[in-house]
């Protein structure tokens, strides 16, 4: 094999590397690990849950930089460029920066094979142990016990809402999935959970291997109204805060979690207040009910399960009145795809649906046929909402169709699929009557 040279040339050995795609086992990533002797010499906190990951890592990764930490976050998966993965205070790390890292990675493995995603993410994080930041945060890929992420010990473990999705590796309820979740606590180091009502097998497993619980409501929570909102933890309080810079209707939770995990820290990492408020005010998050003003306006949001089309369809209600409101929708085929739908079909006049350019993906003939299979559940409407849908080879023509038949007062949503949302932003959004801000 010829040397790969670049990232895209990296990234295409990675994939080809290992015969499935996904391979739950920490032992290879452990063993790699072990042989490039890759340690993070900071405070590390790992973030995983069903709902919320991205949202919680970012909004801790914002406060601490904001409190003057040289910061770094692995998050997967990407929107646009695979280099999103790794930020460096903020900032996309540099793709040339990290080709040495995956030769490193390459020459230690031997003749142990790795998945791309176990490939790049020791790659990403021997970049980090370089750099020598003040921080780590980790968003855990899939699950948590078995995520190569885990073979990584947290300072501080936080998992977020519990709810259904990847039911066929994680198990079929939410007892199965909490217990999978909760394998990224460690024995006398903090362990958030962020889910206000957490299955109970996630609080059995943090108390038997002796990690030091927190429990949203019981030892950190918030409360708020429509102009500000207050949080409390064990031993500080933020009364006043005004709310985060990501919309949606569960960030408040969210950001409960966030600022726990940072409590639970603070003797090795104090922030301010100031830091608190600034990063909450500044964090960014593309593709988490990112609202792109316009006419009409567009919202991106990757909601591809119910728990999370549930939380969409609210944060749509609150946003006020639109004339119409339009769907781009594309997902895998794993998906609860009839859940994802339910609760945004009364918020829904047409549908845009799609292809998507990978195997896995369900095709927008699926689609189609699940959304008349829901709404001849609803015999008044059948025929109205079966004629209200259309489908696309690609998420930028199912949005181009949407924008054709849209009126400069109504709303398209895009959600679904990462490959969705990251689908229509890959070319830039197209320009419509009002300007749009990225």
């Amino acid at each position: 094999m010829t040397a790969p040279r670049t990232l895209g040339d990296w990234l295409a050995h990675c994939e080809r590397l290992h015969p499935t795609s996904m391979d739950f086992t920490l032992e290879r990533v452990q063993a790699v690990r072990a042989r490039l002797d890759l340690r993070l010499r900071c405070p590390v906190i790992t973030v995983g849950g069903t709902n919320g990951k991205g949202s919680t890592c970012a909004m801790i990764e914002s406060i601490a930089r904001h409190a003057g930490y040289r910061t770094a976050l692995y998050q997967s998966p990407h929107l646009l460029h695979f280099e999103e993965r790794g930020l460096v205070d903020g900032q996309m790390i540099d793709a040339a920066a990290l080709l040495p890292h995956f030769a490193a990675v390459e020459a230690a493995r031997g003749d142990l094979t790795l998945t791309y995603f176990e490939f790049t993410m020791l790659a990403i994080l021997r970049a980090f142990a370089q750099i020598a930041p003040d921080l780590v945060v980790l968003e855990v890929g899939l699950g948590g016990r078995l995520d190569a992420v885990n073979a990584f010990d947290a300072d501080c473990a936080v998992v977020t809402t519990i709810a259904l999705d990847h039911t066929q590796l994680l198990g079929p309820d939410r007892e199965s999935i909490g217990r999978e979740k909760a394998g990224i606590f460690r024995a006398g180091r903090p362990a958030i959970v962020g889910d206000p009502e957490p299955p109970a097998s996630l609080v059995e497993h943090a108390q038997a291997v002796g990690a030091d619980l927190w429990l949203q409501t019981r030892d950190f929570g918030f409360h708020g109204d429509r102009q500000q909102w207050a949080w409390r933890g064990r031993a500080q309080r933020y009364s006043g805060l005004a709310y985060p810079a990501l919309r949606g209707a569960n960030q408040l939770l969210n950001a409960s979690a966030a600022l726990a995990a940072l409590e639970s820290l603070r003797d090795r990492l104090p922030v301010s207040a100031q830091a608190v408020r600034s990063g909450l005010a500044r964090v960014e998050l593309p593709g988490r009910f990112q609202i792109v003003p316009g006419q009409p306006v567009i919202v991106l949001d990757v909601a591809h399960n119910p728990q999370a089309a549930a939380t969409l369809a609210v944060s749509l209600d609150q946003m006020g009145f639109y004339p119409r409101t339009f769907a781009v929708f594309g997902v895998m085929a794993d998906k609860d795809v009839a859940g994802v739908i339910e609760p945004l079909r009364a918020l829904v006049d047409a549908w845009h649906v799609c292809d998507l350019p990978l195997p896995r993906a369900a095709r927008a003939d699926d689609l189609a046929h699940a959304l008349a299979a829901a709404a001849a559940t609803d015999t008044a409407s059948a025929v109205t909402a079966a004629r209200s849908v259309s489908t696309h080879t690609t998420p930028a023509a199912a949005l181009r169709a949407a924008l054709e038949a849209a009126d400069p007062t109504d709303r398209i949503v895009v959600f679904g699929s990462f490959h969705t949302v990251g689908g229509v932003l890959r070319d830039g959004l197209p320009r419509t009557a009002a300007p749009h801000v990225g």
